[in-house]
């Protein structure tokens, strides 16, 4: 059926990030939002997280609480644990110690 044209919400959603880096708001686009607006699409986990669900589990799986999650992502602490409880389910796992052998931490020093 031709070529398809790009969504408006993925429009917009660039838009607002090219206006956000022309501001020089860097810390936002490094918190895990700018892939999402870039349209990167899924993580490339067998699992289909979002790029957000996915850097949530990452600093969880390191150890990080759901309020140090939530501060380095700038987002509610509702937020987080929204999207800890959609992993959780996604991966059908149950507990930070299950999570944790999903996305093991880089060895230190590097």
């Amino acid at each position: 059926m031709g070529s398809n044209p790009t969504p408006p919400a993925t429009e917009t959603l660039t838009q607002t990030l090219e206006i956000f880096q022309g501001l020089d708001a860097v810390q936002w686009g490094r918190n895990g939002r700018a892939p999402s607006l870039r349209g990167s699409g899924r993580a490339s986990s067998s699992v289909d997280l979002t790029p957000n669900e996915a850097r949530v589990a990452e600093l969880v799986a390191a150890g990080g609480t759901n309020r140090e999650v939530a501060d380095a992502l700038s987002v509610s602490l509702h937020t987080e644990e929204a999207d800890l409880k959609r992993i959780y389910r996604k991966l059908g796992i149950r507990s930070r110690t299950e999570l944790a052998s999903r996305f093991p931490s880089p060895p230190s020093g590097s």
